[in-house]
């Protein structure tokens, strides 16, 4: 079941995932906010902006390489899409809020956050290089591609504290 699921989504939705999970972590390890439902609002905030500026990006250079204006349908059918960048990083904004909860302190939930985004990415990392039928070699190359902008973003975050 979880191959067909995988399998359903497009090249650009795949793409959309992990580039929100990197950008969601890089939010998380450079904000200031004073509590992690700020933090999660911001990573939300900035993910929408992205996803608007990418999606404006496509029409205007659909617009530019075909020659005419796109039409209702297709501007619909842009805004449908892409949706990925934001919604790959529920799980650890609900481990980030989720821990706030539990009166964790705010620097250990960012922490514990990235991780969960970390594993998210290498994961992903995995099941990309499953799916292309990669040898095992070449997997734990790809997860650990993959983990790695996740780990970066982690030293990142102890960088800065």
């Amino acid at each position: 079941m979880r191959q067909r699921l995988i399998r359903r989504g497009t090249e650009e939705g795949t793409a959309a995932g992990i580039y929100g999970l990197i950008v969601s972590a890089a939010v998380m390890a450079t904000s200031h906010a004073h509590s992690a439902a700020a933090t999660a609002a911001a990573v939300l905030l900035t993910l929408a902006v992205y996803w608007s500026a990418e999606r404006y990006a496509r029409l205007v250079a659909e617009r530019i390489h075909d020659g005419h204006r796109p039409s209702w349908a297709e501007v619909r059918r842009q805004l449908s899409l892409g949706w990925e960048i934001v919604t790959a990083s529920a799980l650890p904004l609900v481990v980030l809020v989720g821990l706030e909860v539990l009166r964790v302190e705010q620097y250990q939930a960012v922490l514990v956050a990235l991780a969960c985004n970390t594993g998210l990415l290498a994961l992903g990392g995995w099941e990309i290089g499953r799916l292309g039928r990669l040898s095992t070699g070449e997997r734990l190359a790809s997860t650990a591609v993959a983990g790695s902008f996740g780990v970066a973003l982690i030293v990142l975050k102890a960088a800065l504290h």
